[in-house]
């Protein structure tokens, strides 16, 4: 018989209110090229909008984040969170620069599974800001970065088979969603840098002034251009990373969770006692 599965974070009613309501405003700051009419005072400020919401983007993953903590993020989920934060901030910088090898990204991908979607979504939010402190890549992609990466390692969490699903097919499940989400986050980060290039005479760059179809063009020449081989990259290397390390990696996650009991309240003998 097979246990129920151990979230380091139980999502309660307000937490998931929460994540709805960044994930809207994360649309809204990635998509608004799309979303924006060409005569809309958004397309009007092209050049300021990328700005505005990566505050925006800041004060609201961090409201998002104090709501989970608020909902159930005890301190030995604490300990675990800044353990594999500052794991995968290290591993970040092992590929930088080297045609998207970066190992982080499996990772996070088995954390999200074995720690739920609630604790994945801090993770990759937390890991994503403590690896632009170690790298200096402190800048209005930040916020961008911090919510996608909360997104890759919350869907890591929410793919099925939590319980029952275990061995070679967990395996090839977290390495198609790995594989999946590295093209995905790629190309929703490219959403975000995207439109700074405005003002560039390019035919790829972001037109304000074009319709959605002509500016949908550009944008995927954009990718193709500029990010197809190092998306293609991470890819593989998160594919590579899970089938060949997931194994151990997946059974002292859960080896942790279980000793760490985070179901269990804590509790402190009486003096004496």
């Amino acid at each position: 018989m097979t246990s129920p599965a151990v979230r380091a974070v139980r999502l309660g009613p307000r937490s998931v209110v929460a994540l709805v309501l960044v994930g809207a405003v994360g649309v809204a700051a990635f998509g608004w090229p799309f979303l924006a009419p060409p005569d809309s005072q958004v397309s009007a400020h092209a050049e300021d909008a990328p700005w505005l919401f990566a505050g925006l983007l800041v004060l609201l993953v961090a409201v998002v984040a104090a709501t989970i903590s608020e909902s159930g993020l005890g301190p030995k989920a604490v300990a675990m969170l800044g353990v594999l934060a500052a794991t995968g901030a290290a591993l970040r910088p092992i590929g930088a620069g080297t045609a998207g090898i970066e190992p982080m990204f499996f990772l996070l991908v088995l954390s999200g599974r074995v720690l739920g979607p609630g604790f994945g979504f801090v993770l990759g939010s937390v890991t994503m800001f403590a690896s632009a402190l170690l790298t200096g890549g402190v800048g209005p992609w930040m916020p961008f970065q911090m919510l996608a990466m909360g997104w890759f390692t919350m869907g890591a969490g929410l793919l099925p088979g939590a319980v029952r699903l275990r061995g070679r097919a967990e395996l090839a499940l977290l390495a198609c969603y790995g594989f999946l989400a590295a093209f995905a986050y790629g190309t929703i980060m490219n959403l975000a840098g995207w439109p700074f290039m405005g003002a560039m005479a390019s035919n790829i760059s972001f037109d304000p002034h074009a319709a959605v179809p002509a500016n949908l063009a550009r944008f995927l020449a954009y990718c193709l251009a500029t990010s197809m081989g190092w998306d293609l990259g991470r890819a593989v290397c998160t594919v590579v990373l899970t089938l060949t390390l997931g194994p151990a990696v997946l059974r002292a996650l859960r080896r942790a969770t279980r000793r760490a009991a985070f179901e269990a309240p804590v509790t402190f003998d009486a003096p004496g006692a």
